[in-house]
């Protein structure tokens, strides 16, 4: 959703084999390594964690039976997520959820 194609292109190689490989392990339905619910975003919501020099964050939802939604991709700098990075992640969310109804009432 959104520019988190392109977020997650800007990660660091490293991080972006990590994403990579754990976003496959969701579409084959396992849990990520190393994850995190994310129920402020939205019930089904979840966060990858990816460690390293740098911390990279993937807020992601499977809870659809047609895809794996990556709702945003970004690098976590405070020990706290930014409240810009949780609204925009909610927001993508609530995008997913329209689209998906305005799909079911054509």
């Amino acid at each position: 959703m959104g520019s988190s194609l392109s977020d997650v292109r800007a990660f660091p190689v490293e991080a972006r084999r990590t994403v990579g490989y754990q976003l496959r392990r969701v579409q084959q339905g396992l849990k990520p390594t190393d994850w995190k619910p994310m129920t402020t975003i939205g019930p089904g919501v979840t966060e990858i964690r990816v460690r390293g020099r740098l911390e990279h964050r993937v807020v992601y939802t499977s809870k659809f039976e047609e895809a794996v939604y990556v709702l945003h991709a970004f690098t976590k700098k405070t020990q706290r997520t930014r409240q810009s990075d949780l609204d925009l992640a909610r927001d993508r969310l609530r995008a997913v959820e329209a689209e998906r109804r305005n799909r079911k009432e054509r």
